[in-house]
């Protein structure tokens, strides 16, 4: 059994602790509020510039085999973008998105880790990673472009036949959900919902085209728009991505800290009773010793 002395330095302990992770969770609520507000207004902006080149890819057909960014082809090596935190404290949330990361082929795939605890998996488990990037609390569309560029390097110079973006959506800030979205060859893309901001599989993609008129022709401004939009949905991703880990850590940090309140009350519980049988230890050896003494 611990001695008083143990238990008192125990709940010093635990509510250092505590004064730790509420300050982390304070923290980390400020920059959720900011890094969430970002990333939802920028969801119209990409879901419309999403809808709309692939709106452009079905009046055009076939037209567009030229653009080498629409070059299909078979899968012999495939890129996957893994977007993490530099950080950890944020949950499962890193360890969701390295769990879907493992579901790749190991000897055929090629990792550009945003993050660093994406590139510390892909080394630690001896895969191949060919470009490691980092980004401030607030992305920047720089950091973006230079994702985008060795990707669409390696892809045009024919290393790989297919790039993939593994990141965690933000849906609330009690939920974050690992998410696995292709982004070359762009013959893959489908029209998103609106609604949940996913994948529709029932909608048909030449029912967007009926009624857009394009000017210039849509084969100059599909062109035009490849290179921004990939840049803009790598923008995006990291977003989404910000604000994921710090409602994930806010989160974090808000059990962390209950449960180090609920372990300093058990402690002061458990120290009061060993205290009270100390004193009534006490009152016994003095009761009998003034009953022997009479």
């Amino acid at each position: 059994m611990a001695s008083m002395r143990e238990i008192r330095r125990r709940i010093k302990s635990v509510k250092s602790t505590a004064q730790v992770t509420k300050a982390m969770r304070m923290v980390a609520a400020a920059k959720m509020r900011r890094s969430q507000q970002a990333a939802l207004n920028g969801r119209p902006y990409s879901l419309l510039l999403h809808n709309m080149i692939v709106s452009i890819y079905a009046q055009l057909g076939n037209d567009t085999g030229s653009s080498p960014l629409c070059a299909s082809r078979p899968i012999r090596n495939e890129a996957v973008i893994l977007v993490t935190t530099d950080k950890g404290l944020c949950g499962g949330l890193n360890t969701n998105l390295i769990r879907e990361a493992s579901r790749f082929d190991p000897a055929t795939t090629l990792f550009l880790a945003a993050g660093r605890k994406g590139a510390q998996f892909v080394q630690r488990t001896k895969r191949q990673l060919v470009g490691e990037f980092s980004f401030h609390d607030t992305p920047q569309y720089s950091e973006a472009r230079s994702i985008v560029k060795l990707a669409t390097e390696l892809f045009l110079e024919g290393k790989i036949d297919k790039v993939s973006v593994v990141f965690p959506r933000f849906k609330n800030t009690m939920s974050q959900i690992p998410t696995v979205h292709p982004i070359l060859p762009l013959t893959e893309l489908k029209p998103l919902d609106n609604k949940e901001y996913s994948v529709s599989d029932d909608e048909d993609p030449h029912a967007l085209r009926s009624d857009i008129l394009f000017e210039p022709s849509a084969k100059v401004l599909y062109d035009a728009l490849l290179p921004h939009y990939l840049n803009t949905v790598i923008y995006h991703v990291l977003l989404e991505a910000k604000a994921c880990e710090f409602s994930a850590r806010m989160v974090a940090m808000k059990n962390a800290t209950d449960n180090a309140n609920t372990l300093i009350k058990e402690l002061t519980i458990h120290y009061n009773k060993l205290r009270q049988t100390g004193i009534t230890n006490q009152l016994l050896e003095i009761a009998s010793a003034t009953s022997s003494l009479s």
